[in-house]
Order: structure tokens, then C-alpha cells, then sequence
């Protein structure tokens, strides 16, 4: 039987890319993460924006006092011969409110070895745009030049500015701010580094990223937990669901638990309760439809056991006084004896469709069938042979393996399912078509295929091939004497036998395979009691 390709599953990259095909926990999950991660991020990046702020003020505060102390210290003159007081101390009682500098700490402006300077200071002398002297303070407080690079760097930064940051050749980043002393024509230029103020932001980056790494880990063990515990009613009534999906529906009686989903009186306001305390009013209505249409299809299979058990009685009675007339048919006028024959060419007909139709009551009502072992091998090579007596302008063949092929089941049935496959094959087909019949076996059992090379089955038709009273064309004609019920009743003796059926159809190839598994459960025997 055709049916529509089925949808492959998307791959895993697929499902990564397309959001559409996670899962409500996927989703929700990754959704807090992902919140958080963001409110980490903002967080982070506002803190370090203003602590970036803070410490870079702080710096420039004491870049502004460090340049002050130089320029003021630069103004001094030199002090007397002889008088050399050393840094940090107090200027003899001769020199009051003055501070003396040693001149022997190194190479770079003497304003660097005042009290009160950091370590790593850069100074620099600038006279009318041209470096004179620039040094850096060490660890150890000695004074160093600079590469003339550097110091062509810090003669460039304009005076009585705000701070600037200058990537210094060999040193690093520093602010820096110049300023005009009492001297005409001179500047001086101070810098303090600011790695003190990067290593405090990476420090607090880092923290930064270990912290919201491990909330962020936190968050996804705990919104698991609380999504799987929070969604596990929506899970149960998707439980529900697929149960009541699995279900036969389509025919029998069906008993539907009521209710399907238990809801908690407590969380019924709940979106999880409305969808569950709505499952089970639509199963109920459900429950009911379906309880509605068993009992019309019971009545309606009653009624159909019925009257072709009752109409069994009176076409029998026709049959045998159409058979009675025929004896006298010399003595009957023309037109009688024609209207006397088309009788029992019509009583025939009838007699066969009330057959099949008292086949498919017994069929529906589940009256088991006769059981034994069943030689298909030898069921196959007389229907084959009957077949090829009915329909000599047919090409009949076979495909038979060696060893005979056993089945439990009922002959009988079993004969009619191959006669009426190829009866079916040689109606709708024309004059000269092939028609194989071929049997095989495999791990579940026996397979029957019955292929023709004919014009094939309209792909339309094909899903219903096997309802009752199928038939392609649109009229109510029955070609060759045809019920409508041959392969209804196939599929039904096949089903009986917990068989399967297929058709495989397209023009100049059609494939009838059933299918017949090599032990069934035996059954009992049928009663005769009513029908």
C-alpha cells in the first residue's frame, strides 16, 4: 500500500542551529542561562567601567600632585656650596623652607629624588620642545635615562593639559600631564605607569569570570532540577496522551481509563492542571463517541448477521425452483425461460454476497476460525490450477521452493484469501497478462506475493483497497460478477490469522503480499449456534 515519505528526523547540528525542534525543557533551561549569563555580563562590564573610572582618577590625582611637587622642586635654586643634605631630611637652619636635592642618585632630572616620589616615576626636562634630561625612578629608588624614543614621547605632550595615556618605548603605559614652571621656555613632564590600575582590572575580570562560571553552572543544576520537577505533571499528561494514542481505536470496543490524567484539586488553576482537567473532558466525550459507534456498529453487524442468515433460507428456495423451471425449459415460451435463467444467474449472485457478508459478521464478531497445520505449497498449486481453468487467456506461473511450507491455520480460509487474490488478478486485468504466484519463508514465517504485469491500481484507491466495496470505477456495475468484498475479506481471513497484507502497485507491476507467521495460537473451533 503506497503511503506519503516519512519525515527523517533532523540531525543534531540541525537541532542545534533551529531552537523550533528543542524540547520545552531545552528552551526554558537554556533561556535562564542564558538571562543570567547576560546579567553576569552587564554586571561585570559596569563594574569594571566604573572601577576603571575610580582607579584612573586616583592616578590622576596623584600624576597632579606628583607633577606639582616636580615643578615646584624644578623652581628651587641650587643650594650653596658644601651643603648637601640627603633626601628626606630637613634643610640645615641656614636654609629654612627650602629643600636641598642630592645630585649623585642617578642619571634624569634631579626633581625625581624628591621625598614623596613613587617608584617607577618618569620626569622629563623640556626646553622649547626639545628633551634635555628624562629618567625613570627605580624599584630600588635610583634614577635611569630613558630610551631617547620615550623621551621624545614626553616632550611631545602638551602642557597644562588633563592627564594622557602614552604607550612609552621600553617602559609600558603611563599617564603623564606637562606643566610650566616659573623658567621661560621650559616644561616639565611627569608620568606615573598604570599597570598597578590594569592588574587591579584583570584581577577583578578574572574574579569576574570564575564567579559567573560557577553561578552559571549552579543555575543550570538547579534549573534542571526545578524544570524536571516543575513540567513532571505536563510529563504525565504527555504519558497520558501517547497511551490513549497507542490505543486501537478505529474498531472494538475501546475502554478509555477515566480519568487518564489524576490532577490535583490543589493545582487545577494551574496551567498544567487546565491542560490536564482538559484531557480528560475531550477523552471523556471521546469515551462516549467511541462507546456510541460500537454498540451502531454492533447493532449494524448484528442486523448484517441476520438478514444474510435469514436470506440464506428464501435464496435457496429461489435457487431451487429456478433450477426446477430449467428442467421444463422445452416447454417454456422464449422470453419465460430467458427471464427464468437471468433468475438463477441473479440468485447465484446473491446467495455468494450473502455468503461473503455472513463471513465478514463472523469475521468482525470475532468468531475464531478452524486451526491445523496448513500445506500452503499444495493450497497454492490448486488455486493456481483453478485459476488457470477460469482464466486460460491469463499466463499463469509459479515459484515454489523444495520443501513444502507449513502453517497453523484454517485451509479453507486460506484458500479462499489465494482464490480471491487471483480472482482479483484476473477481472481487473487484461487478456495475456502474467500472473505469478510465488511462496517463500523467512524468520516469521511463510510470505505469498501475487504479482501481475498489468495496468496496475490508481494510487488513489490504493489506501482503501481493502474496505468493503472498494472498486475503481464509479459506477455501481459489478464487472464479472463481483461482490466488491473479495480482498475486504482477504484482508480480514488474513488479519484472523494475525497475518499482515500489503499492495505495491504502479503500472505494469502489482504485488498482493501476505504475510502468515508458522504458529498461531490455536483458537477454538467456531459454533454453529445462530448464524
Amino acid at each position: 500500500m503506497s503511503s506519503s515519505p516519512r519525515a527523517e528526523p533532523p540531525g543534531v547540528w540541525t537541532r542545534i542551529r533551529s531552537p523550533r525542534t528543542w524540547s520545552l525543557r531545552a528552551r526554558l533551561l537554556v533561556s535562564q542561562v542564558a538571562l543570567l549569563a547576560v546579567v553576569c555580563a552587564g554586571i561585570g562590564i559596569a563594574t569594571e567601567f566604573a572601577l576603571q573610572r575610580f582607579l584612573m582618577h586616583q592616578l590622576d590625582e596623584q600624576l597632579k600632585e606628583a607633577g606639582r611637587r616636580s615643578a615646584a622642586i624644578f623652581d628651587m635654586p641650587p643650594p650653596p656650596p658644601g651643603m648637601v643634605p640627603m633626601p628626606g631630611y630637613g634643610p640645615p637652619p641656614r636654609f629654612p623652607r627650602r629643600v636641598i636635592i642630592r645630585e649623585d642618585y642617578g642619571s634624569g632630572p634631579a626633581f625625581l629624588n624628591a621625598p614623596g616620589q613613587a617608584s617607577r616615576t618618569v620626569g622629563a626636562v623640556v626646553s622649547h620642545g626639545v628633551p634635555v634630561d628624562a629618567g625613570v625612578i627605580t624599584a630600588d629608588g635610583t634614577r635611569i635615562e630613558i630610551s631617547a624614543a620615550a623621551a621624545q614621547q614626553l616632550a611631545q605632550i602638551p602642557p597644562n593639559r588633563s592627564p594622557v595615556t602614552v604607550e612609552l618605548d621600553g617602559l609600558g603605559r603611563y599617564r603623564v600631564m606637562a606643566m610650566h614652571p616659573h623658567r621661560p621656555g621650559e616644561t616639565i613632564v611627569t608620568g606615573l605607569p598604570t599597570s598597578d590600575v590594569d592588574d587591579t582590572l584583570l584581577w577583578v575580570l578574572v574574579m569576574f569570570c570564575v564567579v559567573g562560571a560557577i553561578a552559571l553552572v549552579a543555575a543550570a543544576t538547579a534549573g534542571i532540577l526545578i524544570i524536571r520537577r516543575q513540567l513532571a505533571p505536563l510529563s504525565r499528561v504527555s504519558a497520558a496522551a501517547r497511551d490513549v494514542a497507542d490505543l486501537e481505536l478505529d474498531r472494538g470496543e475501546v475502554r478509555l481509563p477515566t480519568p487518564i490524567v489524576k490532577v490535583d484539586p490543589a493545582g487545577a488553576h494551574t496551567e498544567v492542571g487546565q491542560l490536564g482537567s482538559a484531557l480528560n473532558r475531550m477523552l471523556d466525550r471521546i469515551a462516549g463517541a467511541l462507546r456510541a459507534r460500537h454498540a451502531s456498529e454492533t447493532r449494524i453487524r448484528q442486523f448484517v448477521a441476520d438478514a444474510s442468515h435469514e436470506l440464506r433460507t428464501p435464496l435457496a428456495a429461489i435457487s431451487g425452483y429456478t433450477e426446477l423451471a430449467q428442467r421444463k425449459r422445452d416447454e417454456l415460451p422464449d422470453d419465460v425461460a430467458h427471464a427464468m435463467s437471468r433468475v438463477q444467474s441473479e440468485s447465484e449472485r446473491m446467495t455468494h454476497l450473502v455468503e461473503d457478508m455472513l463471513l465478514l459478521a463472523r469475521l468482525d464478531t470475532g468468531r475464531p476460525l478452524e486451526h491445523g497445520p496448513v500445506d500452503l505449497s499444495r493450497l497454492v498449486v490448486d488455486a493456481v490450477s483453478d485459476a488457470h481453468v477460469a482464466g486460460p487467456d491469463h499466463k499463469w506461473s509459479l515459484d515454489l521452493p523444495d520443501e513444502p511450507v507449513i502453517v497453523d491455520g484454517d485451509e479453507g480460509r486460506l484458500h479462499q484469501v489465494l482464490a480471491n487474490l487471483l480472482t482479483n488478478a484476473r477481472v481487473h486485468t487484461p487478456a495475456g497478462t502474467s500472473v505469478t504466484v510465488s511462496l517463500t519463508t523467512d524468520d516469521d514465517g511463510a510470505v505469498l506475493t501475487v504479482a501481475d504485469d498489468g495496468p496496475g491500481i490508481p494510487r488513489w484507491l490504493q489506501p482503501e483497497i481493502f474496505e468493503r466495496f472498494a472498486r475503481g470505477d464509479t459506477s455501481r456495475s459489478r464487472r464479472g460478477g463481483s461482490t466488491g468484498l473479495g480482498l475486504a475479506i482477504v484482508a480480514a481471513v488474513v488479519k484472523a490469522h494475525r497475518g499482515t497484507i500489503e499492495v505495491h502497485s504502479e503500472p505494469g507491476a502489482t504485488h498482493f503480499v501476505v504475510r502468515l507467521p508458522r504458529n498461531s495460537q490455536p483458537p477454538h473451533r467456531p459454533t454453529t449456534t445462530g448464524a
